[in-house]
This record gives structure tokens, sequence and C-alpha cells, in this order.
């Protein structure tokens, strides 16, 4: 008996080596964590409970034979954060490059189908070279499996990933389908195709951070979500965001204690709004202030930073909050904006997360590169995904609330269940003065009377009482009480009920 307990002792001990201790000192070199490094940051104390611990490959090409690693490069398993359930999969970047391989791809496929039997999210971290060459056409099909289970959980339990060093080729589209991507700067990218053949086929030259780096998917191309400095601050970032989400679409958001009372006053709102109305304001500083404690975590902060996205809480409970920015583009929306804005208000409705939105929009941007790059179809996602969630919604109009973008921001038309102003709205067709221009087009000539008109078109439409007199607007509200009114509301909607009509599925403006 001795004997078989100190076997598996020292199996234990081999496996938890991955590829040896000089892989894992270049691993180190690189300022990356292990894979069970990982693992270790990202769940509670003693809280991993590893499968397959020593699953190996069965390739028998180019003497893959004669060498094999007891976990094949992934470690699997489930653990806690905070307490709550979570399963995850970690790549060994010490073993064979983290490829993925048959039996790699068979550790994932099983902990993926035991989350969605078992209703909690799913956390990869990735840091794979990609397919292993060496097994061909078993390794695609491998990703194939995974890709079709990402399909399968999606909407039934939160996927996050985090890319923590190389991903490249088909091993982008996993990541790619889940929920959340975080990257690590300097140390993580994601491309299709390599800076190599990318200079082959097209002449370019490009870097791996130039092109597929955090920087870059951040900002430009809108695939991560979020990029931290290294790999303990995203694994610590992936605990904060997973405290906010549900375990699964059958579940609501977690209930935190809270110690910020719910009726606090915020008079310095009353003078958030500049005189001038085309000065812009931090919307930022509205949406910490009503927030409890001021927790504020926010989605793709560096990409569409014209409209902002994320997670606070309200009387301890998770609310996902969509505000235009003034500071930027004078918050306007764009094609970038509106795709930025439909993910996430999506997200929120799969996951039963209420919606609070912030509302000061001049409209959609104009330009021939918005027409000709789809506003149209791009806008429509928004629409289309604030019209189709049945999830609490609660929308505050704090400054310009013009034409379709009206419309489209969560308006009482879209089955907005509060729909609250602030004194300083102001809800019309269009401004003033591009309204005046219109209406008055035979005394544009005359620059007295254009200002005259201006005054009393403003006098007349530029408040939220003609949209209040007609029921579209609930409730005119002091600015200072919003945090009092916003949770009250939300409290009065936790046993709504609504259904859409049966469908197989929806066709939303892709």
């Amino acid at each position: 008996m001795r004997d078989i307990l100190a076997e598996l002792e020292e199996r234990r001990a081999e496996a938890r080596l991955g590829g040896g201790e000089k892989r894992i000192a270049a691993q180190h070199a690189k300022g990356k964590l292990t894979a069970r490094e990982r693992i270790e940051v990202l769940l509670d104390e003693n809280s991993f409970e590893e499968f397959d611990m020593f699953v190996t490959h069965r390739c028998s090409e180019f003497g893959m034979q004669d060498i094999t690693y007891p976990g094949d490069g992934v470690v699997t398993g489930w653990g806690t954060i905070n307490g709550r359930q979570v399963y995850v999969f970690s790549q060994d970047f010490t073993v064979f490059g983290g490829s993925l391989s048959e039996t790699h791809a068979q550790k994932i496929c099983k902990i993926m189908d035991m989350a969605v039997q078992n209703g909690a999210p799913v956390i990869g971290l990735n840091d794979s070279g990609g397919a292993r060459i060496q097994e061909g056409v078993a390794s695609l099909a491998g990703y194939a499996d995974v890709f079709q289970r990402n399909i399968m959980a999606s909407g039934v339990v939160p996927q996050i990933s985090v890319i923590m060093g190389p991903c490249a080729g088909g091993a982008v589209y996993s990541p790619a389908m889940t929920d959340f991507i975080f990257m690590v700067r300097d140390s993580s990218y994601m491309f299709v195709t390599g800076p190599d053949v990318v200079k082959t086929v097209t002449n370019e030259v490009v870097t791996a951070e130039e092109l597929g780096g955090a920087r870059t998917h951040t900002a430009k191309s809108s695939v991560a979500d979020g990029a931290y400095e290294n790999d303990l601050e995203a694994l610590i970032e992936v605990r904060r965001l997973v405290d906010f989400l549900p375990l699964s679409n059958r579940e609501k958001p977690p209930v935190r204690p809270f110690h910020d009372p719910s009726d606090r006053v915020e008079q310095s709102l009353d003078t958030l709004i500049p005189a001038n109305p085309n000065t812009p304001y931090d919307m930022k500083e509205l949406i910490e202030k009503v927030a409890d404690e001021g927790d504020f975590f926010e989605i793709q902060a560096d990409f569409a930073r014209n409209i902002i996205t994320g997670f606070i809480r309200l009387e301890g409970s998770t609310v996902g909050v969509v505000a235009n920015q003034p500071m930027v583009l004078a918050g306007c929306l764009d094609i970038d904006s509106a795709r930025k804005a439909a993910r996430f208000v999506r997200f929120c409705d799969a996951f039963e997360i209420p919606i609070l939105t912030f509302v000061d929009v001049p409209g959609f941007l104009p330009g021939t590169g918005q027409e000709h790059g789809g506003i149209i179809k791009h806008g429509a996602k928004l629409l289309f995904a604030y019209g189709e969630a049945t999830v609490p919604k609660v929308t505050v109009i704090t400054r310009k609330a013009y034409g379709g973008a009206y419309d489209v921001m969560s308006s009482k038309h879209l089955r907005g269940d509060f729909n609250y102003a602030w004194p300083t709205a102001e809800i019309a067709v269009m401004g003033a003065k591009g309204a005046v221009e219109i209406l008055y087009r035979s005394e544009l000539g005359d620059p007295e009377k254009i200002a005259a008109r201006t005054a009393d078109y403003e006098d007349r439409f530029a408040n939220p009482f003609v949209a209040a007199e007609r029921g579209f607007i609930d409730e005119v509200i002091m600015p200072h009480s919003t945090r009092r009114r916003v949770t009250r509301a939300f409290a009065s909607l936790r046993r709504k009920q609504l259904r859409n009509p049966w469908k197989k599925h929806d066709n939303i403006p892709l």
C-alpha cells in the first residue's frame, strides 16, 4: 500500500512540474506565471479540484510516442471565487508550447460540459502556440469540439477568456465566442495569421504587438474587453468581474453586503451639467456617484469611448450601465459605440442583469465614413438589443436626447420600465439651430429673426416637459436624487415578468 501511495505522489509531482524546471524558469523569465500558479491566484485558496492530471496524448507520428507529459499541456478542474463555483482550464506553455492536441481538447470539453450541466462560469486561461502540428486534423477537430461547446454555453453560463501569451490561428475563435476577453500587455497577442504570414502574403511588415497585441485589440479592433499590466493584475480583475455575474442564466446576479445608503443625496450632481449646452462633462462622475461605494467595473474602456459600458451595484445587486460620454464625439452614436453597447445589453439580458441607461446623445455621427460603413445596420443592433431585452430597464436623460438616438437609447417606446429626465434634458427631433434652419429657411438671411426663432424653439422644445406631458417620461427628477430614484425603481422591478413571443431565435441585424 505504501508503495502505491508513494507512486501516486511521484506521479502527481511529475504532473505539477509540467514541462520541467528549465521551462518553468523560462516562463518566469518572461514575467509570466505558470499554468498552475495562475489557477492559484484566480481561485480561492485550496479550492481547486483537478481533473485528468495524468492524461497524455495518443499521437504516434514524428516520434511523439516517446515524448509524453502528464496533463498534456492543460490544467483543468473547478474551484471557487469568493465561495462561488467556477470551472477553469489553464494552458501550460511549458508543455509543447501549450499546443492543443486531441486529448488536450477533450480535457477542456469535459469541464465545459460540466459547467453547463451544473450551472457555473467557465474561465479559460489561454497561453498556447495553437494546434499541435504533429497531430494534424485531430487537433483541428479538437478545436472544433471546443468551439461547439462555446456556442452551446453562450447565454447559459458566463464565459471568460484571459489571453496570457500567444493565441493564434484557430485558437482565437474560442475566446472570440466567449462573453469577455482580457489580455496582458506586452506578453499576450491574438491574430488569425501571424506577422511572418502577413509579410509573405501582403508584404506588410508588422510586429506581433502591432498586429494583435493588447493595445490593438482593446483600442482598435474591440476584440478584447480590457488589458492589464501583468498576469497577477489580470487574474485579480477577473475575480472582481465574476463577483458581479450570476453563475448561470438560471440564477439571479449575486447580492453583496453594502454600506452605502440607498437614499444618499449627491448635491454636486445639480451642477454637473454645464450652462453651455455644447460644453462636455464626464459621465463617469455620474455613474460613480450613483453606484454603491462608487464601485464601477468598466468594460471596453479604451474602445468607442463615446459610450460607456460596465457594471455597478445598487443596494448590493448587480446592474449593467450603458451611458453616452459627452467628453468624446459629444456623445454621438457611431458604428463602434452601437456595436459595443448592443453586445453589452444582450449579455445583460441573457443573464437577467438589469440595465441602467444614462442618456446625453445629440444623434448619430454624420458622414460618408459612417454611412458607407453601415451605420444604419450597426445602429439597428443597439435598437434591437434594447427592444428585445426583457430585464428591468431604467433610463435617465441628463441633457440631449435628439432624433432617432432618443428612441435607440432605451426609450419608453422600447419597453423602458422607468424613464426619468433631469430638468436640463432636451428631448427633440434635433437641436434648435438645425431645426430652425429647416423650419424657417426663407428667413436665413435675417440673423435677428433666426436668433429669435431659435430662442423660441429652445423655450418650447429644449426641455423634458413636452415628452413628460405625453407620458414618454415618467418623471422629471432632481439630479441630486438620482441614486435614490433609480435604486427605488429597480427595487420595484425585482419581480418583473416579461416574455417575448416564442421563436427559435431572433435574426438581429449582424
